[in-house]
């Protein structure tokens, strides 16, 4: 057996930060003690002073980074992005597909499924598939390209979800057709479904909740409001997405902090309503993540969309639209925290134990407790990444 590995000091625990040491031991926690307690025999010790320790962020809606994107379905491209968000403080992360043909998708599936059972030794560990389009609404496609688009049919969505096991959550928007079924077809095969890109009503919305629907993707983001309905009835107004998210307590929801996509005060107003547990970050990030700026795609290289990363963002190639996230998921944490002054331990949360739970993980990660994977982050005491271990083992950058 492997000699224990003990982190001293600052502990970011799931409701406080205190002093105190975490003892590894192979790929679990073996301990959390108090500052004063004695250290086992032999340990190998980290010291981290005025830093702090950190469970591992987990990503639930992330493309790509350093040049690759999930959707190139290549064991190449998986590899370059889950070693940069790993650099990032990203241990587990889903990884999202984009609206592509049917091909593309399976091929992003397979790749997934290769590196849920063998992962890359220096990146972050793939939890499973985002599956996140084709089913999108046409108007609300944002940066996607929209040829591919498509309703859902069973004929194609079964062959998805032959890669059941491999799948964290499957964004549909609900006033599709096909959409119904296949979301039913979700939660009988255990997938979790999330709403997205999508104009629905409140009404759709309802519905959705009724077949089993329990995230919404990127709030405020690519979906329906009373503004955006007002288009198609002027009276009386009607909610859409954003409002059935705010309203249903069965809705988790994400956002994405880079502080160019949303303000504090739209941070604060999700955090208010939906609570630290049921509001996670995700990066939302692009193959330009740790990338200079100039013109990427979003998806496959084959058919994927142009954005331009500028000002630390993507933009899509006439200025006038956002175009995805090119932050890791450090800048997240250190972006909320700053613009709305919440503690560190609740924006931390957001960033591990809520995804996790909103993956079904909870049980095994996001949090510094007795008996889960030692996911660790070694933080400074300006939050940014110092050592990330994954299963109690230090990754190597170099």
């Amino acid at each position: 057996m492997s000699l224990p590995l003990v982190f001293r000091g600052q502990l970011v625990l799931p409701d406080r930060i205190e002093p105190g040491a975490l003892v590894v031991q192979g790929e679990r926690i073996q301990a959390v003690l108090p500052a004063n307690a004695p250290l086992p025999p032999q340990a190998e010790v980290i010291d981290v002073e005025d830093g702090f320790i950190s469970p591992g962020f987990i990503d639930l809606h992330v493309h790509g980074g350093a040049g690759g994107d999930f959707m190139d379905g290549t064991a190449e491209a998986f590899r370059l992005a889950l070693r940069a968000n790993a650099r990032h403080g990203t241990t587990r992360l889903a990884a999202t597909t984009t609206v592509a043909t049917h091909e593309q998708i399976m091929a992003t599936l397979e790749q997934t499924r290769q590196f849920r059972h063998s992962p890359e030794p220096n990146g972050a560990r793939v939890l499973g598939a985002h599956f996140y389009g084709p089913y999108f609404r046409y108007e609300a496609r944002g940066a996607h390209p929209g040829g591919p688009i498509r309703p859902p049919v069973e004929a194609e969505f079964s062959q998805y979800l032959a890669y059941a096991s491999d799948l964290v959550t499957a964004t549909v928007a609900p006033e599709l057709p096909g959409a119904k079924e296949f979301a039913l077809a979700c939660r009988l095969k255990g997938v979790r479904t999330n709403v997205g890109h999508s104009w629905a009503t409140f009404d759709q919305m309802t519905a959705a909740v009724e077949w089993g629907v329990r995230h919404v993707d990127h709030l405020y983001c690519a979906m329906s409001d009373k503004s955006k309905l007002r288009q198609f009835q002027m009276y009386p107004m009607q909610g859409g997405v954003l409002e059935a998210t705010l309203y249903y307590d069965e809705l988790t929801t994400e956002v994405i902090a880079d502080g160019k996509h949303l303000d504090a005060g739209l941070l604060l107003l999700a955090l208010k309503i939906k609570g630290p547990d049921r509001l996670a970050l995700v990066t939302d990030t692009s193959r330009a993540l740790d990338m200079p700026n100039g013109q990427y795609l979003i998806g496959p290289l084959q058919g994927g969309e142009p954005l331009l990363k500028q000002d630390d963002v993507g933009m899509t190639l006439d200025g006038k639209a956002l175009a995805s996230s090119c932050m890791g998921m450090d800048h997240m944490v250190r972006t909320f925290q700053r613009l709305t002054g919440r503690p560190l331990w609740e924006v931390i949360r957001m960033a591990s134990l809520t995804p996790a739970r909103i993956a079904g993980q909870d049980n095994e990660l996001g949090s510094l407790e007795k008996g889960k994977r030692a996911d660790v982050l070694v933080l400074s005491k300006e939050l940014a990444i110092e050592k990330v271990f994954i299963d109690g083992r230090e990754l190597s950058f170099a």
